[in-house]
């Protein structure tokens, strides 16, 4: 089968409202992971770029926020619509770009596009409180109001959703933007902006800067003054060095970071559930994903089962570019992601750790590698204390509830965990014992429109989706009225 053509989507900077030519004309390729060829040239920003795209984000603010909360709701709502129309055409795009199946393009498209339908509505559900105090001399009056000009920093393994996720709520807010998506997945991040501006977007409210000097040219913005809120999803040594400089400026920050997720399955967990459960938490997006399960701990009575079936299922997957019929595995992002992938599993197997399928690269082009399961695998293994980011299950044991929390909680990580059983005072102790943002109990997957997305400790803060989501770009002010 050969590889289908890119379809047609922009590739240089949007700014007010213009597609624009980098200063100078320079450009930076994007790849085809699962070829190694280049699809296309994008524009690659300079700092001169970055700061006409904050100028125009700036210049647009005022008439933004004062535009009608429906209208701006209407906007995202048509925008919705043009998405689910077009959804092949854009996971085409995706699946080049980025490596995954065109099923999990599909998948990501009607999960990220949800976005753009929920917070079409909660545009509308901005609401304040009036209230006489207590002394009764006064009125209390409270208003929500957007935060102002925004930048969005967001990664390459769901370069839809992770979009979305910001760009939607700001525009219900009534916040402008400048938008840097990975150097990595530029394409589907210029297909939504177009996508934007023919729902109606006014000029200069989203602005696009695609880049390979992301330091360079997102510090100054980040300093500038007029800057009133950042918000990253990426890596927690990323994030940390964003927060460092944000502080100069006071801005509002959210940051939804690297995670560590444990899978914890009891002993009285339907086991063949649990695999069902793992395959989705575990292979979701290659594996490529912050809330992919990174360490399996199962009770040890029921290990041989679960690791069995779980390396069944796994070692039956088909490997293959995304664009071919049938691929469920498609190639990791790139080289740099392939072998570290691969040096973690090498890192386990030369400690002890068994491998029950995967555990290589395959041959030939692209950045391929096999779905792994590991059993046996010793404490001192890198891939229990850091992100895999790729196909690969590490299977590790316990023997009662207290351990099995310790374990899970056993990292600096905290955005979410699974787990499996069918005891309803468990599930209650295990729920609220895990150090996670959020939970999934017997269920693998947990991200959800309407749900509050976000983690704790070195998995950052700061929320996205559901009605917290919008919170994030409003401002509280407070209105005291007297001699009323």
């Amino acid at each position: 089968m050969s590889t289908p053509d890119l379809p047609d989507v922009p590739t240089q900077l949007l700014i007010a409202g213009s597609w624009r030519d980098a200063e100078g004309g320079a450009t930076f390729g994007v790849d085809d992971p699962a070829t190694g060829r280049t699809l296309t040239q994008v524009a690659d920003a300079s700092v001169a770029d970055g700061a006409a795209a904050l100028d125009a984000a700036v210049a647009a603010q005022a008439d933004w926020a004062a535009t009608a909360p429906r209208d701006r709701g209407e906007i995202l709502r048509r925008a919705f619509a043009i998405v689910t129309d077009r959804a092949d055409e854009l996971a085409t795009i995706m699946t080049l770009e980025m490596g995954k199946p065109l099923s999990e393009s599909r998948a990501e498209i009607a999960y990220g596009s949800e976005f753009l339908r929920w917070f079409s509505e909660e545009a509308v559900r901005i609401s304040g409180r009036y209230s006489v105090a207590p002394n009764g001399a006064t009125r209390l009056l409270t208003l929500k109001q957007p935060v102002g000009p925004c930048l969005m920093i967001t990664p390459w393994n769901f370069p839809l959703a992770m979009g979305t996720r910001k760009i939607a709520p700001a525009v219900a807010a009534g916040c402008t933007m400048v938008v840097k998506p990975a150097g990595l997945t530029p394409l589907t991040m210029l297909w939504l902006a177009d996508v934007m501006g023919e729902a109606g977007l006014p000029d200069g409210v989203l602005n696009v800067v695609t880049t390979t000097s992301t330091g360079e040219v997102m510090e100054p913005i980040i300093r500038d003054p007029r800057l009133r809120k950042l918000t990253f999803t990426g890596s927690t040594g990323v994030g940390r060095s964003l927060v460092e400089q944000s502080a100069e400026g006071l801005l509002r920050t959210s940051m939804e970071l690297g995670g560590n997720a444990p899978f914890v399955v009891f002993e009285d967990a339907d086991v063949d559930a649990a695999v069902d459960g793992a395959m989705l938490a575990k292979m979701r997006n290659l594996g490529e994903a912050c809330t992919a399960a990174n360490r399996f701990i199962v009770h040890a009575s029921v290990a041989e089962e679960f690791s069995t079936k779980l390396a069944e299922r796994m070692g039956s997957m088909r490997v293959g570019p995304g664009t071919e019929d049938g691929v469920e595995v498609g190639p990791l992002v790139d080289e740099k992601q392939r072998d570290s992938v691969a040096e973690l599993v090498d890192d386990a197997v030369e400690k002890g750790a068994r491998v029950l399928c995967g555990g290589q690269a395959p041959e030939g082009d692209g950045w391929f590698y096999a779905p792994t399961v590991l059993v046996d695998v010793p404490d001192d293994a890198r891939l229990l204390s850091e992100e895999i980011f790729g196909p690969v299950a590490p299977v590790v044991t316990f023997t009662d509830e207290d351990e099995a929390l310790r374990m899970a909680n056993d990292t600096e990580y905290g955005l979410v965990a699974y787990a499996y059983t069918r005891d309803h005072a468990r599930v209650v102790r295990v729920y609220e014992g895990l150090e996670t943002g959020m939970v999934g109990i017997n269920a693998g997957v947990v991200s959800n429109v309407a749900a509050p997305f976000g983690g704790i400790k070195a998995s950052g803060f700061g929320r996205e989706g559901g009605a917290e989501g919008i919170e994030e770009y409003l401002e509280t002010k407070y209105v005291g009225l007297a001699g009323l």
